[in-house]
């Protein structure tokens, strides 16, 4: 299996208002766009095509990855209008795709054995194989249940106290499983199409049980702390191209994005700042973004002269 699918289309709502000025698979983590770390990762593992879908914000996307050849892969672009759904995504795409791939969500980052997961979905010739690890925070994450043999019998409900696992973002799939939908039409998600498949096609969808570890990056505090453990040692790449930090600024644990200038005496601690903020001379600001106050702003931003700010919590 040498293509796959990166589901990059999705609003990212949780992530606003970093979402407003990214799209979230275009965001800087450590010094390197996810999508483009994503990519890396399934280059090494062997992937050599990949289609990114697009929707929100997609030149942020675009701008990254190009045409990918920078990161040893051709990557094509399917787009979305309106945005069609983690399901529906994959049926737009499957004219770029091979019958068998991979989807990877845009979002994630999980260090799963590509060829052991790879391996497993040819062996039970599942039309979708999902990868997922223990449940351990059901009050934060809905599950996958699973039965003794590996396969998926039903999904639960964030705060369900039935025994579940979490899916970590990575799927093996065959297009039939998704030739049943309209192509170009806004369709349910993967939750809604499984059971289905699940009911007509029992042992059609399965699970690859591992211990892979994965870093998720669904709210800007998540962001925040993914970035920073990402980060840990090594100087310098939690600042964006043609950013300038003043000598008597001080900045701490915080993220700053593209053509961010902090000004003197200022000082930021648990922040991201996003790209073409200008911090102001001698402000400190602790746990929260900074954008710039373009368009309207969301009921929990404050405008503060020419920023808008939220807390990060």
């Amino acid at each position: 299996m040498t293509s796959a699918l990166v589901l990059t289309a999705g609003l990212a709502t949780r992530l606003r208002p970093l979402s407003f000025v990214r799209a979230k698979a275009a965001m800087p983590v450590a010094g390197e766009a996810l999508v483009r770390r994503i990519l890396r990762q399934l280059q090494t593992a062997g992937i050599r095509d990949a289609v990114l879908n697009l929707h929100h914000l997609p030149h942020t996307i675009t701008r990254e990855v190009g045409d990918g050849s920078d990161l040893g892969l051709r990557v094509r672009y399917s787009w979305e209008m309106p945005v069609l759904g983690s399901a529906g995504g994959p049926r737009q795409a499957l004219d770029l795709l091979p019958s068998s791939f991979l989807i990877v969500n845009g979002d994630t980052l999980a260090d799963v054995d590509v060829a052991a997961f790879v391996a497993v979905h040819r062996r039970t010739r599942a039309l979708v194989t999902m990868a997922v690890v223990p449940n351990t925070e059901p009050e934060k994450y809905g599950g996958v249940l699973v039965d003794a043999d590996g396969t998926v019998t039903g999904f639960a409900r964030r705060g369900a106290s039935i025994g579940s696992f979490h899916f970590v973002g990575m799927q093996a799939a065959e297009a039939a499983a998704f030739a049943s939908l309209p192509p170009g039409e806004p369709a349910e998600s993967f939750l809604q199409l499984y059971p289905r498949l699940i009911d007509t096609l029992p042992g059609s969808v399965r699970a690859f049980v591992t211990n892979a570890a994965f870093l998720d990056i669904g709210t800007p505090e998540d962001y925040l702390r993914t970035s920073l453990r990402l980060a840990a040692g090594t100087a310098g790449v939690l600042r964006g191209s043609r950013t300038h930090v003043a000598s008597t600024a001080r900045v701490e644990d915080s993220v700053l994005w593209d053509d961010v200038e902090v000004g003197p005496e200022a000082a930021l601690r648990g922040c991201v700042v996003a790209d073409r903020v200008r911090v102001p001379d001698g402000t400190t600001w602790t746990a929260v973004t900074l954008r710039r106050a373009e368009g309207g702003l969301l009921a929990h931003e404050e405008r503060v002269g020419h920023l808008a700010v939220a807390s990060i919590r």
